[in-house]
């Protein structure tokens, strides 16, 4: 089969055009043998591979041929960009020979230029300064020209300058701006009639141009009024042109507005009522600053039409807004609400200032250009050095600073009558510490019962109190002297005055028992009011004064919520303490007051660590006085909790002592009847049992955490030790141990309901050695040695075998069997089983006696105790 033969596909296949594309092994080997597979599958016979052979064999011979026509091509080629590349070099090499030429040339074309330029400088500085002289001299010649006809009194030639139009009066401003400044300087014999004449002419021309100026103001001409305004400038700086722009405004002219009397009579009845929201606005004040910012924002394009310095006349208008305007509405509400009260006029100085605040922000978008324009007129070096401290001096020392930095300045200036020194600091202070007094008036009244053999009353103690803290509120962590503090009571003689009136009205109305007490409401309404002072004290003190600001607030707070509320109710809590007979049965109020003193501390430390030391934290010393004063004054109410809480466990065991005292003698030697064996206990140990469930419920219901843990282990510990003295002092019979252990099982099962797992262990012993009166004398021995009781000393269980009905039968078998006398030849229980734990608390407890001394009580430390971190 010759390359002919082949299918015409298969010789497109082995065309060159067929690989110059993307090329596929598989797909070209596919398309040589399609036809013959599909012929071989057709055919009913066996398989040829004869056809395959012979095609694959063509196609390779003409494959292979194709390869070196190919290659032969490709040699050729090669040749051929061999040949291109070296003439492309040579070309190249030509190229670049002649562009380095035509750089040689233009670089010395550079450099005869430069020398050409340098030479023109030259001549033209030389030529400028020839002109320079030449307009100095000039200037000079027609300076002194019109000083000679001034001398002369002559002022034509000046006088038709002026009539040649704007040109001319811009000249003579500049003239006449000139000349003022030579006769000053100028000392010859009629320089002073001279100076004279200029300055009543230059007065003459001010007065003309400002005249000029206001006709066309009028007629609403702001081209005339833009050339008056760049001519003034040019005389004298242009102030006395923006004074009278100013000042003959219509917003100071005619703003003369019909207020509502009774727009705002909820406003002012709300401002002095502390439990009401503070007011956002007020109507005449709100009218007030809407119309100035529509005022000022049409002002602004009209100055920047009509002024050469607009920013400079901004700020004069601006100054007119603040100083007159919103001045006198600030001084009339804060007028109406001093009249109301101290807490009514911050409240309204504060409103006043958050709105004058977003006024101040909102001008802000109004700022303009702080520039200085020239006169056109006033180019030449001469000018330059005679007006350096005339033209423009009064607005260069305006627009130094801009738009926004005034706007700053003036609304401080606004507040400082208000907010200087200690001023604002002592309203404050004051405001508060009446409000507090007011509202703890039939509270103070109730426990001024308690306190009246003293000579001051608890009332006016605290509104003295009250007025130390606000008198030395300005001088945190300094010490007050009595004159000191007596001067501050006298300086705040006012407050006294104003709560006197609360009193008298208080003292019309009867005062209840839920007067008296303490309670969590109270306290938050003290933290709001007192949070509502010290986010205005934020609001209206300097940065660096808020921190010792927030100190003295601290100390009125303290002052109110720590010694006129808590401590007062703690006083009257000790007071009825002590005031009680040991006699009768003790009450348990005062723990109710403890409760309330714990959460009111713990809700008053809170807001103290999260409300008002974060304010402090600039100033590293105040924050840490703050710190110190807030430690000392919750160690002071800790530490006459302490003293309540000893002296009522002190009345508590007191009373339980004496219920002991009246055990009868045979009440565990009962007659053998039928009512001895009814009885379930005897009456002192319902009696005191019944008292114990009482302390238990009411310490639960009025204490948490270590402080109930500690109470009740005191009164359980106290209550064991006056049992044990009590049981030595009674003979039990065999079926008076049935009585015992029926006490003692009663006493067990209510200190178990204290929940002290300290206390059950000393109980559990109790019972166990109640137990020593109903087993057999046979068996004694081995139930003290071997049983719960084998850990305890046997001399010290001696007292209570002695009260046993047959003890003097078995004591001698008893003791030489048990070696209680620890003889010579055998060794006591006190070595054989050692000093228990139970032992040691027996011998703690021998020296009791029938008098319970005051207790060393551990220290009670409320949940809210504070600490502080700082260093």
């Amino acid at each position: 089969m010759d390359y002919q033969e082949l299918d015409p596909a298969i010789q497109q296949r082995l065309s060159l055009q067929s690989f110059e594309g993307k090329f596929d092994v598989k797909d070209f080997v596919g398309g040589l043998s399609e036809r013959l597979i599909a012929q071989s599958k057709a055919s009913t016979g066996p398989f040829d591979p004869k056809p395959f052979i012979r095609t694959f064999e063509m196609a390779v011979d003409q494959l292979i041929s194709l390869r070196k026509d190919v290659q032969t091509r490709t040699e050729q080629m090669e040749k051929s960009v061999k040949v291109a590349e070296r003439e492309y070099s040579k070309k190249m090499a030509e190229l670049n020979r002649g562009f380095e030429a035509v750089g040689q040339s233009f670089s010395g074309m550079e450099a005869k230029m430069s020398e050409v330029g340098r030479t023109a400088i030259r001549i033209g500085e030389e030529l400028e300064s020839v002109h320079h002289q030449r307009q100095r001299a000039q200037a000079a010649y027609d300076l002194i020209d019109f000083y000679n006809q001034f001398s002369k009194d002559d002022t034509t030639r000046i006088d038709a300058l002026k009539k040649e139009g704007k040109e001319g009066r811009r000249q003579v401003a500049v003239l006449l701006r000139r000349l003022g400044t030579v006769a000053k300087e100028v000392d010859l014999p009629n320089a002073e009639k001279t100076r004279e004449n200029i300055d009543k002419y230059c007065e003459k021309f001010e007065k003309d141009m400002l005249h000029l100026f206001d006709r066309a103001y009028r007629r609403g001409d702001p081209k005339m009024m833009h050339h008056c305004a760049q001519t003034l400038l040019d005389f004298n700086g242009g102030t006395s042109c923006v004074q009278v722009y100013v000042n003959q405004h219509d917003f100071f002219i005619n703003r003369v507005r019909e207020a509502d009397a009774h727009a705002d009579d909820e406003l002012w009845e709300q401002l002095p009522d502390p439990d009401a929201s503070v007011p956002a606005t007020e109507s005449g004040l709100a009218e007030l600053f809407n119309e100035i910012r529509t005022t000022v924002g049409q002002e602004v394009q009209i100055v920047q039409a009509v002024f050469p310095n607009p920013a400079y006349v901004m700020q004069v208008f601006l100054q007119r807004v603040f100083a007159q305007s919103i001045q006198q509405q600030l001084e009339l509400l804060v007028n109406k609400g001093v009249s109301l009260s101290d807490l009514a006029s911050l409240r309204i100085l504060q409103m006043v200032h958050q709105q004058t605040m977003q006024l101040v922000e909102d001008l802000k978008n109004y700022e303009l250009p702080a520039v200085i324009p020239r006169s056109p007129v006033d180019n030449t070096d001469f000018s330059r050095q005679l007006s350096a401290a005339a033209a423009g001096s009064a607005a260069a020392a305006a627009t130094a600073v801009t738009v926004s930095a005034m706007l700053e300045t003036a609304m401080e200036e606004l507040f400082v009558p208000y907010t200087e020194g200690q001023r604002y600091l002592e309203r404050e202070s004051k405001s508060l510490s009446e409000l507090y007094a007011s509202f703890l008036t039939n509270f103070t009244r109730y426990h001024e019962r308690t306190h009246k053999g003293g000579k001051t009353s608890l009332f006016d103690r605290m509104v003295n109190q009250l007025s130390t803290a606000a008198a030395t509120a300005g001088t945190p962590g300094t010490s007050t002297t009595s004159a000191q503090a007596a001067a501050a009571i006298l300086r705040y003689g006012g407050l006294s005055a104003a709560v006197d009136k609360h009193k008298e009205k208080a003292l019309e109305e009867p005062v209840t028992e839920e007067d008296g007490q303490l309670h969590v409401i109270v306290a938050e309404t003290m933290l709001k009011w007192h949070a509502e002072s010290v986010g205005r004290c934020v609001e209206l003190s300097a940065a660096n004064d808020v921190p010792k600001h927030i100190f003295a607030l601290l100390r009125v707070l303290a002052a109110a919520i720590g010694n006129s509320y808590l401590e007062t109710a703690i006083e009257t809590a000790q007071t009825r303490v002590d005031a009680q007979d040991y006699k009768t049965e003790p009450n348990l109020q005062p723990l109710t007051v403890l409760r309330g003193v714990d959460l009111i501390s713990h809700l008053w430390q809170q807001y103290v660590n999260v409300a008002l030391l974060p304010l402090a934290s600039t100033s590293v010393t105040v924050r840490r006085e703050m710190v110190v004063f807030n430690n000392q004054t919750i160690s002071r109410i800790e530490g006459a909790v302490n003293h309540v809480l000893q002296r009522l466990m002190d009345s508590i065991l007191a009373w339980l002592s004496l219920q002991l005292t009246k055990q009868k003698k045979n009440d565990f030697k009962p007659r053998n009847d039928d009512l001895s064996f009814a009885r379930v206990n005897t009456e002192p140990c319902v009696v005191t049992c019944d008292m114990l469930e009482k302390v238990r419920d009411a310490a639960k219901e009025n204490l948490s955490g270590k402080n109930l843990e500690v109470f009740l282990t005191e009164i359980g510990v106290a209550f064991h030790a006056l049992l044990l003295e009590h049981h030595k002092k009674f003979p039990v019979s065999a079926t008076g141990g049935l009585m015992l252990a029926k006490d003692l099982k009663l006493y067990q099962d209510t200190i178990i309901t204290f929940g002290i797992p300290s206390l059950q262990e000393r109980y559990e012993f109790l019972r166990q050695l109640g137990n020593v009166f109903l087993v057999r004398s046979d068996i004694l021995k081995s139930y003290i040695t071997e049983g719960y009781l084998g850990r305890i000393d046997s001399v010290l269980l001696r007292p209570y075998l002695a009260q046993r009905s047959d003890w003097g039968q078995a004591e001698k078998g008893f003791n030489d069997s048990t070696g209680m006398d620890d003889g010579a030849d055998g060794k006591g229980a006190k070595e054989r089983f050692g000093m228990g734990r139970l032992s040691m608390i027996m011998k703690d407890l021998e020296p009791l006696r029938d008098h319970i001394p005051p207790m060393n009580m551990p220290s009670l430390h409320m949940s809210s105790r504070f600490t502080s971190n700082s260093s």
